[in-house]
């Protein structure tokens, strides 16, 4: 008999995972990546890990993350009468320490910038009323589809500087940085690992894939390898309590850098088997439980009102380039 499984996620977020015809049997679009199933335990003997008890979670554990908004498009009129798109966005990023010997969250770090996006090679910094976006020149022609992900980089840029300066206190190498998202161009930070809640891609064989629905709480798989460009890397699956039920519900991706050892990789992974769970979120508390980590959503709030009122920076962009046209 087919059995159903409401998604807990609010369906505005979209969903947990892209599933195909099947429905919850996970993602459906196959990855291109190299998979190395052998690096923990032999292929054939695939199977859930439990959390070890002889493992114990960092005495501080740091999380990061950054959230962006664009605040205006915008075109250009060059002398030569050639048009350039512009994208005015605002983007912040935030660090939150919790010290979980002493039970204590605090955001330790969180900066604010803003930036004029375009291929233009005449436009400069813009200011509007109190408030500078520093001009950021992208390759080619710039059309205004892709100035979107313009955005990430320099935001990425601002995750690593913000990570470094909540680091530099010191914590003699008894803690853990999550990156909400993949690693990308991070990878090359100590005792990291990214955290990817929605799943979009397979990457495991269907032997193995099989093993991601049968995990309980606070399981993982053993660690795989992928390769290929900014994805590789060591990763595994884990799931998270307060799921529904649902073969895929609570699972989520983590991962971890490609110059680690073996070893390494798998120690990380025993160490986020005893470490993510405690942060898991609940469904009356937040629309994207239980993936959305409780401290990582805190910051997600605390960085949006940083980012000011869109309505206000519209109509100052507004102002400003009707001003220059004058």
């Amino acid at each position: 008999m087919t059995r159903m499984f409401v998604d807990a996620w609010d369906p505005s977020y979209g969903s947990s995972f892209e599933g195909g015809e099947g429905g919850g049997d996970g993602p459906a679009s196959a990855s291109s990546a190299q998979v190395d199933v052998d690096v923990e335990v032999p292929a054939a003997e695939w199977a859930p890990i439990d959390a070890s008890s002889a493992v114990r979670p960092p005495d501080v554990v740091f999380l990061v993350d950054g959230v962006r908004r664009n605040d205006a498009q915008l075109w250009t009129e060059e002398e030569d009468g050639t048009s350039y798109a512009g994208l005015a966005a605002s983007y912040a990023a935030g660090v939150v320490r919790c010290d979980l010997a002493r039970g204590v969250a605090e955001l330790a770090g969180a900066r604010v910038k803003r930036g004029l996006f375009t291929a233009s090679p005449s436009v400069g910094d813009m200011r509007a009323s109190s408030v500078l976006y520093e001009v950021h020149r992208v390759n080619g022609t710039g059309e205004a589809s892709k100035l979107q992900a313009a955005v990430q980089p320099p935001l990425t840029a601002l995750e690593i500087d913000i990570s470094a300066e909540a680091r530099s206190g010191g914590s003699d190498g008894a803690d853990l940085l999550i990156v909400d998202g993949p690693l990308r161009n991070r990878r090359h930070l100590p005792r990291t690992i990214g955290y990817v809640k929605t799943q979009q891609k397979q990457y495991l064989p269907a032997a193995q894939q099989a093993v991601v629905p049968r995990l309980r709480h606070g399981q993982r798989t053993p660690v795989f390898g992928l390769g290929g460009g900014l994805l590789g890397g060591f990763s595994w699956y884990l799931r998270l309590p307060n799921s529904t039920g649902a073969p895929w519900s609570g699972v989520v991706r983590v991962e971890c850098s490609p110059d680690l050892s073996p070893d390494q990789a798998i120690e990380l992974a025993e160490l986020s088997g005893v470490t993510l769970p405690r942060f898991a979120s609940a469904a009356y508390k937040d629309p994207r439980a239980p993936q959305n980590l409780v401290p990582i959503a805190g910051l997600e709030r605390r960085l949006r009102g940083m980012l000011g009122d869109a309505r206000v920076l519209h109509r100052a962009l507004a102002l400003e380039t009707a001003r220059s046209r004058w």
